[in-house]
């Protein structure tokens, strides 16, 4: 499966991203953190990209999650090939959202996980 989130903590949700990132993966993906959110979480939410070949094209990518419930998520690290830095950062719409967003490059996972939880 190209795209799989688990609850890691309580409030730490990890959405591993491997290929082409397909939009009904991540609706699935939306749909389990957004459950969290309606029972009074407010997640953040680890991304990880692996072997990571861009987003699924020719679909209408729907940003009403991130409209609906994305304020109510704590933060958000991207972590993957700095090559999608730009494109993974618009595309989680950091730059229109409150919540604080960040990249960091592969080899930063601990780094990102900490950054997470403070």
């Amino acid at each position: 499966m190209p795209a799989n989130i688990h609850r890691e903590t309580n409030n730490l949700w990890t959405l591993r991203v491997s290929g082409l990132l397909k939009k009904s993966d991540l609706e699935r993906c939306q749909g389990r953190v957004g459950s969290d959110i309606d029972a009074g979480g407010q997640p953040c939410v680890l991304v990880v990209l692996e072997n990571f070949e861009g987003w699924e094209h020719g679909v209408d990518w729907d940003v009403e999650f991130l409209f609906s419930k994305g304020s109510q998520i704590g933060k958000i690290a991207i972590v993957g090939d700095p090559r999608w830095e730009s494109e993974a950062l618009m595309f989680v719409g950091a730059s229109i959202r409150p919540t604080p967003v960040k990249f960091f490059q592969a080899e930063q996972l601990a780094e990102a996980r900490t950054w997470l939880a403070e």
